[in-house]
């Protein structure tokens, strides 16, 4: 039985020390149990079976940006319910004056007070504040989180390093669960490592490779190339080995992807999880150098203040990539913010599939008859017996999302459904298979895509995948027409490849609903099988 989701209310409390991993510092070896401990303050989840979400507000401080993220929806794959970031440069001058910036501290105030402000109008008060690198490194910041807490009542947990290298860790694994490799979280003043495996944090570590911090080094580019080599050596003696996937995390890391994406002339411009190769990395660094900066940060649409700290930033990334030689590189949208949520997910909710558990609430928040989507999986998957279990999800968060879109007009249905799949925020999806899903659900209101504005997304799967997900949108725009208020389809497929012969198996009472239409839907799935069709009734 499909999960109702319901609103929720309001936030009752702070994020507490315990959850944020306020714990006394020490290493934490892959397969020590993660931190799970029951919360003191704050409660995101209303409970650790349901999967609805409590909206809460974060208020991420870092060196370059003070940001509010509201979350809310599936427990399991958050949605960005409010999202505002102010570029406030708190970490700017820090090298020389060892003070957060002034003009910076003033910005940030004032940030914070609006954000103060729209909590309260949303009825999310008490904010969630974690401050990292900037205020925890300044002699004055003490100073700013009383005269914050002071000016707005809101209280700032302040974290170490190590800290925020969990926290940006248990962000990668909120979006990629059962991962593996480096995570490297770079903010303005700062930059972390940590390793995760199986679902778990192992060794972190924290640098000062900020690229505010880098720029004000004296002696030159030399100097700083010095001083990011030594650096990044006592980093690998500490990290060991670290050969797998290399996750980046920060903005920095998503401008580069950004160009890396216009150099390939990429047709999918979504930062989180797209991969990149070294030798593109190295092609797209070149490219950097080479380009007239302001040109290119208004073609990738980069703010200035991160264009010009980006060169900076792939000093580090080329040292990082000499040094521990990843197999490869993904960019992950999810960080510090997303790892609080991740930290008070009880296990059973984290083994959860986040798009499966994305396509179920947003089937109960917006499909005429949700709980169909599920009939509707059992109904088609027979034809897909043979896909692999990864595919089969992809066939699942399909029959879920078939009906979100009915309020579009009709001429645009097709289009929203493709955009919502390959743009909306779904975790867990390569960017193959984020196209997959689109041109699956593509077939639901239309029965081809040629010609589609986004006909050039093809490149990203191969003949054999657009052909499946032909047969997969044909299928479901077949099973859209056999509705009832049943707990179970009014018929069934039946799939023989050896002999192409498809099968449709319906009862006597439900003879009605195979009416014209739904015939000619299903003569269009025989036509994408290349099979001979065959009806059945049952009296």
């Amino acid at each position: 039985m499909t999960t109702a989701y319901k609103p929720v209310d309001a936030a009752q409390g702070p994020l507490n020390q315990e959850l944020l991993g306020l714990e006394p510092l020490g290493e934490e070896p892959l397969g020590q149990k993660p931190l799970d401990r029951e919360p003191l303050g704050q409660t995101l989840l209303k409970n650790s079976v349901k999967r609805d979400l409590t909206r809460v507000g974060v208020v991420d401080i870092g060196s370059n940006s003070v940001r509010l993220v509201v979350f809310d929806g599936a427990g399991r794959s958050p949605a960005y319910f409010y999202n505002e970031k102010i570029m406030c440069g708190l970490g700017i001058g820090m090298s020389e004056t060892n003070c957060l910036n002034p003009q910076g501290r003033v910005r940030a105030v004032s940030a914070l007070k609006r954000f103060q402000a729209l909590a309260e109008g949303m009825g999310i008060t008490p904010l969630s504040a974690v401050a990292t690198a900037a205020v925890r490194e300044a002699e004055d910041g003490p100073g700013f989180c009383q005269q914050v807490e002071r000016e707005t009542g809101l209280k700032i947990w302040v974290i170490d390093g190590k800290q925020e290298a969990r926290l940006a860790a248990q962000g990668v694994l909120l979006g990629w669960p059962g991962s593996y490799g480096l995570v490297c979280d770079m903010g303005g003043s700062s930059m972390e490592l940590a390793e995760i495996s199986d679902g778990k944090v192992g060794r972190r570590q924290s640098s000062d490779l900020g690229p505010l911090k880098l720029q004000s080094i004296t002696g030159g580019k030399k100097a700083r190339h010095d001083h990011i080599k030594t650096t990044v050596l006592a980093l690998k003696a500490q990290m060991g080995p670290q050969q797998n996937r290399l996750f980046l995390v920060g903005g920095s890391w998503r401008a580069l992807a950004r160009i890396d994406m216009e150099r390939r002339n990429y047709p999918l411009h979504v930062p989180h999880e797209y991969r990149m190769s070294i030798r593109g990395i190295y092609d797209t660094i070149k490219l950097l150098e080479a380009s007239d900066p302001e040109q290119l940060r208004r073609t990738c649409h980069i703010s200035a203040n991160r264009m010009a700290l980006l060169p900076i930033a792939c000093d580090v990334l080329r040292r990082l990539l000499k040094t521990f030689t990843p197999k490869d590189i993904a960019i992950s949208s999810y960080g510090l913010r997303e790892g609080l949520l991740f930290a008070q997910m009880p296990k059973k909710l984290r083994k959860r599939d986040p798009l499966i558990e994305a396509c179920y609430f947003a089937e109960a928040k917006d499909a005429r008859f949700p709980g169909f989507g599920k009939r509707l999986y059992r109904f088609i998957l027979p034809l897909f017996r043979d896909f692999s279990e990864a595919k089969r999800r992809l066939v699942k968060a399909a029959c879920l999302l078939h009906d979100v879109s009915w309020r579009a007009n009709p001429d645009f249905r097709a289009e929203i459904c493709f955009d919502n799949a390959t743009r909306s925020n779904l975790g867990g999806l390569k960017h193959a298979e984020r196209v997959f899903l689109g041109f699956a659900l593509m077939q639901r209101y239309r029965r081809h895509n040629d010609g589609s504005q986004f006909s050039e997304m093809k490149t990203l799967l191969t003949a054999e995948e657009l052909g499946q997900a032909k047969i997969l949108g044909k299928a479901i725009r077949f099973g859209a027409m056999l509705w009832t208020s049943d707990k179970e389809m009014p018929g069934s497929l039946r799939w023989k490849p050896k002999t192409r012969l498809l099968e449709l198996h319906l009862s006597g009472p439900t003879v009605p609903l195979f009416g014209e239409v739904a015939q000619v839907r299903f003569a269009a799935l025989s036509a994408a099988l290349n099979a001979e069709p065959s009806i059945k009734i049952t009296e």
